[in-house]
């Protein structure tokens, strides 16, 4: 038990937990029992009764409702997509953006974001980018907008060394100065509260395989409903305000969608969206402010501990800079990943070092076990150099 939440009474229900020190949800959430039992849920229909298919449609009409309430928007808001590369490209697309104009990206942050920009280049859309820092704020872009400056994009949080920007200054930033918010929640989504009027996004795309424990191949976009200038750069069945009931289409039927179903193109993951409703379910069970709240604890162990070993935290320390769950150590993965997966310690590789990403399962006993690991080598690799 800790102070936010009953962790291994949570712990329980990720099986992969007992069998290694799992530090990798940063990269692929494990598997959940609520969401494996949602999975087979699905499965057993489907094998047994070729799938009651108005069921799982409302189903997945539930697990919109929840997506809305965890980000504080209308389900009208919200759109499935495949993944969050998808949604940004969505984004990008259903911009008014011209030739001449220009979109401002972080450096360094996550390239598909990025390259749903960089591909309207071949439009004469110029895309420039702001220098990554620790902080990120409305002032870093000020500088760099112009007349011709249309949307700012950007991640929330960091997959690279776990920077967490101050997105609500933006958000307003880009208010006053009457521009197209794009925000990319994937890294931060299910540990970090986000509230999308706060933040004032004109979009917000995400995945959910990460902080959402969902297995990959589900993704969410929130639009703001009071952005009806903002069009699919396709069109579907599906996407119209009206679908023709006997499925014929005509010319004159063309009139989109007045919720963020506009953005959809056809058929729904329909397992991935069972599944998300129960992991759902098991997130607001807990807060997200609870698992924020415990992995910035264990964060802050994991600091105190690699201070200890003399090994480099490659992203900010303080908490109102850092995201509570990704931590970059300054180990060269070339060096060490094999000998940590060897160990049973499942870390990502990245830039500048090894990735530990947490979630709502992992405990204080998880990043002992990873330090003195790393401790043991580091002992003795300087007795073999005083050998030699």
């Amino acid at each position: 038990m800790t102070g936010f939440f009953d962790v291994q009474a949570i712990r329980a229900l990720f099986p992969v937990a007992e069998k290694m020190t799992y530090l990798d949800s940063g990269f692929q959430a494990p598997m959940s029992g609520p969401v494996k039992a949602a999975l087979e849920t699905f499965i057993r229909e489907s094998y047994e009764t070729a799938g009651p298919k108005s069921i799982w449609l409302d189903r997945l009409e539930n697990t919109r409702r929840k997506v809305a309430a965890l980000l504080n928007a209308d389900e009208t808001e919200i759109a499935f997509t495949k993944n969050t590369s998808e949604a940004m490209n969505v984004a990008a697309n259903a911009l008014p953006l011209r030739a001449g104009d220009n979109v401002l990206l972080i450096e360094g942050d996550h390239p598909n974001n990025a390259y749903a920009f960089l591909n309207l280049t071949k439009k004469g859309v110029d895309v420039r980018f702001v220098p990554m820092a620790e902080t990120v704020d409305a002032e870093s872009f000020r500088p760099y907008v112009d007349a011709r400056t249309r949307a700012i994009s950007m991640s929330y949080v960091t997959f690279h060394a776990g920077h967490c920007f101050d997105i609500e200054s933006v958000g307003a930033f880009c208010k006053e100065r009457n521009l197209y918010f794009v925000l990319d929640i994937m890294q931060a989504v299910g540990v970090v509260p986000i509230d999308a009027k706060k933040i004032g996004a004109t979009f917000i795309g995400s995945g959910t395989h990460k902080g959402l424990l969902v297995p990959q191949g589900l993704g969410l976009l929130y639009w703001d409903r009071t952005r009806v200038e903002l069009e699919p750069a396709y069109l579907a069945t599906i996407s119209l305000e009206h679908p023709p009931a006997d499925l014929i289409a005509r010319a004159n039927n063309m009139a989109l969608a007045r919720t963020a179903g506009r953005f959809e193109i056809g058929n729904f993951n329909l397992p991935a969206a069972h599944a998300l409703g129960a992991a759902l379910d098991l997130i607001g069970g807990i807060g997200v402010q609870n698992i924020q709240s415990h992995c910035f604890e264990l964060g802050d162990r994991l600091i105190a501990g690699l201070d200890k070993l003399g090994v480099r935290l490659v992203g900010p320390r303080d908490r109102a800079r850092r995201a509570p769950h990704i931590y970059v150590a300054a180990l060269p993965a070339g060096e060490w990943l094999d000998y940590l997966a060897s160990k049973q310690v499942r870390v990502s590789p990245e830039r500048d070092g090894v990735r530990i990403s947490l979630g709502m399962f992992n405990t204080s006993a998880d990043i002992d076990r990873f330090l003195n690991v790393v401790g043991e080598r580091a002992v003795a690799v300087r007795k073999s150099s005083r050998a030699a």
